[in-house]
């Protein structure tokens, strides 16, 4: 008695899977099984990761696929037709099969797309070949024929099918469903088809979750899925019948007296076996580059690092020589030439169409030859590099340079891979969104009908990016309320069974796929999104690795985006070229606006707490810099004031040996960099870099096994050194820290770089940078209001849109240096628009008055939305002032129509020669209040004065700026003083009102309030927008978001 699951959904069928691939192994490993297939709906997701592990478990993995049949061709979508589809369960026999099943996932997804990915049968009968199919579940076109008692259908149908699969490929599918009785229905009349037509037969059970014990919290995540509520009557359920993995002696003990179930049991062994799907996983397959003139690709591969070489040396010592030639080695002898051509061809192509380029990222940095093909900027020897911390010969795996790109130029480079290596084999990579325990904890809540205020208190209570069951061990607050309240422990126990499942599928954010040929061949695409025409693998990065698929590694960075728009403004403004990869590391200025903390805009380090650390540092040079990056993280950030302190002189600088302090003295005795780590085994213990990189890797993972072999292979080294063995066993002590604490130093020198690159341009083009950087937020109000207040801190005056002066972009203007508010930026207008009207004024000069604006610009720009907005926002105010215009807005739309008729008889008449003829009415000017919240509204704060102006004195004496109070504790006492921004009323699980309030200082900043119910019903006629308040409470920055928690409130007229 052998059985096989052959009708397995994973949590990659995104709508009603739960299992993972994890969970459905082991469940087949519990039941003893040699074979499991997997067929999740309309899709190969989890194909290679299923297909690795089930092989590593020693399971034998069937590839299929339940596809959606479409009821016409994948070309008719009608909605009166075509929205309803049929299921259809195939499975890949062989290689060839595996590859048609390939492109017809792909087609269904590129062109059958209607509602659901869909096949249709022509399709079938194209690339049926090395595909066996079944008559599928109730969804089935045959038991939907079944059902509806359609036995000329049933015929027609059973002829079609066989002619596309051949006899020996088309098996009858019964499902072993006993609660369902239209299954026991139509699992009757398959009995006689298959007798009828000699037809072979399986036995499947729909799985969708793992045990039967999942049955309650699957119907659970069902709701999640489709945003309903359990208590919902027309929801999908499928709470009705039991789809688990379920046990195949528990099967056939209830199928046993039934000769044709138990037949087409057995069966379901025999058709797996039959499915012999080889996938080569592990060995590269790169797309061929082609050479210049033709030469052999090692030996252009020589060629362009040696010139490199000598283009970055002009004096190469033997260190750089002997460095070089080593690496040379280790690529051409890891097969990598190919791979390093592809990468410094589309890097160094960018370069020349004056695309930024970061200096680098990853430990790619630590490569000499990476640095000659100028892959990257930075200089490996310099910063003391490790090359095999990249690419070893002891580690196999392959590498990966990870290239960052001004964001608003990545499509760029991905279209000229499409051009350099065909458009048919080139994608961008999917991947996935998980539950994460604070949103499954707010999801579950939800679906279970719990108060809003449930879910979000034990979502608040979950450290970020914490697993739930280290939360409830970490958090004492959460612990308490797991083990006192019933309706918490309910959410929280569903939640941790939803933890990590597949939710939703997106674009990676930087992986591009190239391919040898057509990527059909090796993967199944889809498009990213319904409507957006980005195609993307549907393996995901890893599988795409474990295919050998050429990954890169291609990242859009918005602030190289700022530098390249800085550089811009800086070349029209002082007619200057900067080259920042040739800029020294030792500019005082820099290390001046580190050393105050003054880093907003900088890359990296503008974090209250990063400034507030950086203050105290005082760094002097780039050293300290590339330490800050590596330290400011969860963990290692409790490093810092030893750090900081050892630097000072404050505490004491020793070392367990002597040979530890020539590696650890840079970081003031501190092991910081996985890279130290590599020099000490190396230097302490005689490992080749090769091997201590083996160690870095054994002791991330933290295999036991691994850790105790690596243990005694250092221990046992540095003892052969003549260091003690109680040394040597405090020095091994030193090293398991690193699995949290130690950094990639060649990412963090990389990402210093960045650094110095912006501190350097804030520096010395305070006004380039600055409009640069408010640009690159635009659409970002809260940004913004911090960016324009460091503007003002630093000086800089920032103007009010203007119809002559504004750019689309925030730009500054050449004679005053001021910065100009941009026209996109102004809510109502938008780029096109903005577009339109400065490229109107580049070709024809300024608008002389606003008659003539009206006169240049087409007719739908000249629209009542679009005009009100650039009014209110003072675009006019060198013409008119404001209200003038808000009040002859009728007029003036009037006249652009009639201008615009007239422009279409060519009669354009007296009436549009003079506008000054319409009257314009004197009006009384806009109020100040009223010009001030029309800047609000249209530009998303205040600009040319602040309602809290006249109340800045008593607000400097009573109460504390919102950006000291970032730097107070947590449960603190404070007294802030600001503008009520908005105001958001809940109702409490005890029907009781609570309130969440932004207030706006001076600068812009802003800070949340919470008003509990008894301060509320105190204070309920004080919270109104637009009011100036004084409010008394404590910190509260719990869930890594600081708020003030209301104890009091007055009005500032109260005082």
């Amino acid at each position: 008695m052998k059985f096989s699951h052959l009708h397995l959904h994973s949590h990659y069928s995104l709508l009603d899977g739960m299992s993972t691939i994890d969970e459905i192994l082991s469940r087949v490993q519990e039941l003893e099984m040699e074979n499991v297939a997997l067929t999740d709906h309309g899709n190969l997701y989890g194909a290679i990761e299923f297909y690795k592990k089930a092989k590593a478990r020693g399971i034998h993995p069937v590839i299929g696929c339940e596809l959606y049949l479409a009821p016409r061709t994948i070309y008719d979508k009608d909605p009166n037709f075509d929205t309803h589809y049929f299921h259809l369960l195939v499975f890949a026999k062989n290689n060839t099969g595996y590859k048609n099943l390939l492109k017809l996932i792909s087609l269904a997804n590129l062109e059958g797309f209607y509602y659901k990915p869909r096949v249709d049968k022509n399709l079938l009968k194209e690339y049926h070949e090395g595909l066996i199919g079944t008559s599928g579940c109730l969804t089935g076109e045959i038991p939907k024929a079944i059902l509806n008692k359609n036995k000329n259908k049933i015929k027609t149908l059973l002829e079609e099918y066989l002619d596309i699969f051949g006899k020996d490929d088309f098996y009858i599918e019964f499902q072993y469903h006993p609660e369902i009785k239209e299954q026991q229905i139509v699992n009757e009349e398959l009995k006689k088809i298959a007798k009828d037509y000699n037809l072979k037969t399986i036995l499947t059970c729909d799985s969708h979750y793992p045990n039967s014990t999942d049955r309650e919290v699957h119907d659970i995540f069902l709701s999640i899925q489709t945003g309903a509520n359990v208590s919902d009557i027309d929801r999908l359920t499928m709470k009705d019948a039991d789809f688990s993995i379920k046990d195949p002696k528990d099967i056939y003990n209830n199928i046993k007296d039934d000769k044709d179930l138990v037949e087409a049991f057995n069966n379901t062994y025999e058709l797996a076996q039959r499915c012999q799907v080889e996938i080569t996983l592990g060995e590269n397959i790169f797309p061929v580059f082609k050479t210049p003139n033709g030469e052999d690709n090692e030996t252009y591969f020589k060629k362009l690092a040696i010139e490199g070489l000598h283009k970055r040396y002009p004096k190469i010592t033997k260190e750089i020589q002997d460095r070089f030639d080593y690496e040379l080695k280790v690529i051409i002898q890891r097969k990598l030439t190919d791979y390093f051509l592809i990468v410094q061809d589309f890097i160094n192509w960018a370069k020349n169409q004056n695309i930024v380029v970061g200096p680098g990222r990853g430990s790619a940095v630590g490569s000499l030859i990476a640095y000659c093909l100028h892959i990257t900027e930075i200089d490996p020897l310099k910063h003391d590099l490790i090359f095999e911390r990249f690419i070893n010969l002891e580690r196999m795996e392959m590498p990966d340079v990870d290239t960052d790109i001004q964001d608003n130029r990545r499509e760029e480079v991905i279209r000229y891979l499409e051009e350099r290596y065909g458009k048919d084999r080139v994608a961008q990579i999917l991947t996935f969104g998980v539950m994460k325990a604070r949103l499954a904890v707010r999801d579950v809540a939800r679906a279970l009908g719990f108060p809003y205020s449930l879910g979000d208190k034990i979502s608040k209570l979950i450290p970020f990016n914490a697993k739930m069951d280290e939360a409830l061990e970490t958090s004492p607050e959460l612990k308490e309320l797991y083990q006192t309240n019933p309706d918490a422990k309910l959410v929280i126990d569903y939640a941790k069974r939803l933890e990590g499942l597949v939710r939703h599928a997106s674009v990676h954010a930087a992986g591009v796929v190239v391919a040898p040929g057509p990527l059909t061949d090796y993967a199944p695409l889809q498009y990213s999104a319904r409507g957006n025409a980005t195609i993307t693998t549907q393996y995901e990065m890893h599988s795409v690795e474990d295919i050998g698929l050429l990954k890169i590694d291609l990242l859009g960075i918005a602030y190289l985006t700022v530098i390249n728009n800085t550089l811009r403004i800086i070349r029209k403004l002082y007619n200057q070229e900067i080259d920042l990869n040739s800029l020294s590391e030792d500019d005082p200025k820099v290390y001046e606006i580190l050393s105050k903390g003054e880093t907003i805009g900088v890359f990296q380090v503008e974090s209250s707490g990063m400034r507030r650390y950086l203050k105290e540092l005082k760094p002097s040079n780039f050293e300290e810099i590339v330490v800050m990056i590596a330290l400011y993280r969860p963990g290692p950030m409790e490093l810092i004031p030893s750090y900081i302190n050892r630097k000072w002189g404050r505490e004491k600088i020793s070392y367990l040996h002597p040979k530890l302090e020539p590696i650890l003295k840079p970081t003031y005795g501190i092991g910081i960099y996985q890279e130290q780590m590599m020099q000490i085994a190396r230097d302490l213990a005689d490992f080749s870099l090769g091997e201590a990189d083996v160690l870095r890797k054994a002791i991330g993972k933290k295999n036991k096994e691994l850790l105790d072999s690596q243990k005694q292979k250092l221990e046992q080294g540095m003892i052969k050194n003549g260091i003690p063995k109680e040394t040597a066993e405090k020095i091994w002590e030193l090293f398991l820290p690193f699995a949290r604490y130690g950094f990639n130093k060649s990412h963090a020198v990389g990402y210093a770089k960045v650094v110095y690159y912006t501190a350097y341009l804030k520096a010395h083009y305070p006004q380039a940078f600055m409009a640069a950087l408010l640009t690159a937020h635009f659409g970002n109000l809260d940004k913004i209001a911090i960016e324009i207040g460091e503007c003002k801190r630093l000086g800089i005056k920032i103007t009010p849109p203007d119809i002559n002066k504004s750019f689309v972009e925030f730009g500054v203007d050449p004679e005053t240096k001021n910065i100009i508010f941009s026209l996109a930026a102004i809510k109502g207008v938008g780029t096109m628009v903005a577009e339109i009207i400065q490229e109107e004024r580049k070709q024809n000069g300024i608008y002389k008055s606003f008659t003539d604006f009206i006169k240049r610009m087409p007719k739908n720009i000249i629209n009542r939305k679009t005009m009100e907005s650039l009014i209110k926002a003072g675009a006019f105010d060198s013409f008119y002032e404001r209200n003038q215009l808000l009040q002859s807005l009728d007029e003036i739309l009037k006249f652009a129509y009639q201008l615009n008729k007239n422009n279409q008889t060519n009669q354009l008449g007296l009436f549009a020669g003079n506008f000054e003829d319409l009257k314009i009415p004197k009006v009384e000017p806009l109020k100040k209040i009223d010009k001030l919240n029309f800047e609000k509204e249209y530009l998303g704060l205040y600009l040319s004065d602040h309602p809290l102006n006249e109340y800045r004195a008593i607000l400097t004496k009573l109460s504390t700026p919102f950006s000291k109070v970032n730097n107070t504790t947590n449960g603190q006492k404070v007294r802030i003083g600001g503008l009520i921004e908005n105001c958001r009323k809940i109702i409490t699980k005890n029907g009781k009102l609570m309130l969440f309030s932004k207030l706006e200082d001076l600068s812009n900043n802003k800070i949340e309030v919470v008003v509990f119910p008894d301060v509320l019903e105190k204070s309920k006629n004080i919270w109104q927008e637009n009011k100036v308040i004084l409010v008394d409470g404590k910190i509260n920055n719990h869930d890594g978001e600081m708020k003030i928690i209301c104890e009091n409130v007055r009005t500032i007229e109260s005082i």
